[in-house]
């Protein structure tokens, strides 16, 4: 039969993004002739796969283009290496272009959007294979996918507030979905890292595989409490991070071991088999059944947002993402006390304020700005 052709355009390669094709096994790990699970993989690993402009017109095509492939069993979206997923949009771009540039940044979220909504509209179920980080804009573009199964040394969470921008990409609609309006508020308005564990326990994973290998055997983070659930108070603490003596216990045992990522590529291959033994057509029904919850809230919100997120650009955007640029590893943030002090004095935003509250970010002396 000669099938007609439903790409938009050929195959064609971007900068940052690796597609291709892994085998499709039946239960008895036989591969299965003439079927694939593509595999769309963010390759920045030395900015911990931040998507530039050009991977976010790749992930895009990608998805489009493993929808309408035949062959195609299901879409696995992961990054490479074993520190990240994804870290989010591209702070160098983000703070040497888009920075003071509203309406190029307001059509750079036009691409943005379009990738989280090219995932939700897959017409094969995404499954999210979470290598390692995955956080602000890698959060969002992960919780658009139907299925996440992480390593357990990576880390979960936002960074919006604290770097001048608010998680409008995805988390303010999908997180309250996964984990509830409590933690979602305070994932999104304190950035504060989760433990995949934690993760997986407030219903933000389908599954979670170790990946660190000490003395010939997987062990569990060490970073995390995982061996019990409450503390002598009865404050739940299983999936929370170590702190102390834990922690540097921890680290030592971390220091002894390396990475390896087998299992997670055994989990995700054991996801591609259950929903190939599936019929087709009442798995692609059901995903999209599914799928409408996350869908009603990103089509509500994500123009505005886009628009609003485009003029946050000119003033705590361009403050924050300069500063995360700008800065090192002591510092990377304004300091947003000094902002609300000179703000609440009824200064206005510009180069000068700009400058004053990237002191620290500078590592210069603080200024003399409240009387």
């Amino acid at each position: 039969m000669q099938f007609k052709n439903h790409d938009l355009v050929p195959p064609t390669t971007h900068q940052g993004i690796r597609v291709d094709r892994l085998p499709v096994h039946d239960p008895a790990g036989k591969v299965a002739d003439g079927l694939f699970a593509a595999r769309i993989m963010l390759d920045n690993p030395s900015q911990y796969n931040s998507y530039t402009t050009e991977m976010v017109k790749g992930v895009i095509l990608g998805m489009r283009q493993a929808s309408n492939d035949r062959a195609c069993v299901a879409v696995v979206f992961t990054g490479s290496g074993d520190k990240a997923f994804c870290t989010g949009g591209n702070t160098v771009e983000y703070a040497e272009y888009y920075a003071g540039r509203p309406e190029e940044y307001r059509q750079y979220m036009r691409l943005f959007n379009d990738m989280v909504t090219a995932i939700l509209h897959c017409d094969k179920p995404v499954i999210c294979r979470v290598n390692g980080m995955r956080i602000a804009g890698g959060q969002e573009i992960g919780m658009a996918c139907d299925f996440s199964i992480a390593q357990d040394l990576a880390r979960f969470g936002q960074a919006g507030p604290k770097h001048g921008s608010a998680p409008d990409g995805g988390s303010t609609d999908f997180l309250p979905l996964f984990v509830g309006m409590e933690k979602a508020m305070e994932s999104c308005t304190l950035c504060q890292h989760w433990s995949a564990h934690k993760a997986l326990r407030l219903g933000l994973l389908t599954d979670l595989v170790p990946a660190l290998v000490v003395d010939g055997r997987f062990v569990p983070n060490p970073l995390v409490v995982t061996d019990r659930w409450l503390d002598e108070n009865g404050r739940i603490v299983h999936g929370e991070f170590r702190t102390g003596a834990e922690a540097k216990a921890g680290k030592d045992l971390m220091a002894r071991g390396k990475v390896d990522l087998s299992l997670l590529d055994k989990a995700v291959d054991g996801m591609i088999t259950s929903l190939a033994t599936t019929m087709p057509g009442c798995l692609s029904k059901t995903i999209e059944s599914v799928r409408k919850h996350k869908l009603e809230h990103w089509d509500r919100n994500r123009e505005t947002n886009r628009a609003w997120l485009g003029l946050n650009m000119m003033t705590e955007g361009r403050a924050g993402f300069r500063a995360f640029n700008e800065g090192n590893r002591d510092c990377r943030e304004p300091d947003f006390l000094l902002l609300r002090q000179l703000q609440a004095g009824g200064a206005a935003w510009g180069e000068e304020l700009t400058e004053k509250i990237l002191w620290k970010a500078h590592g210069k002396p603080s200024p003399d700005a409240v009387k």
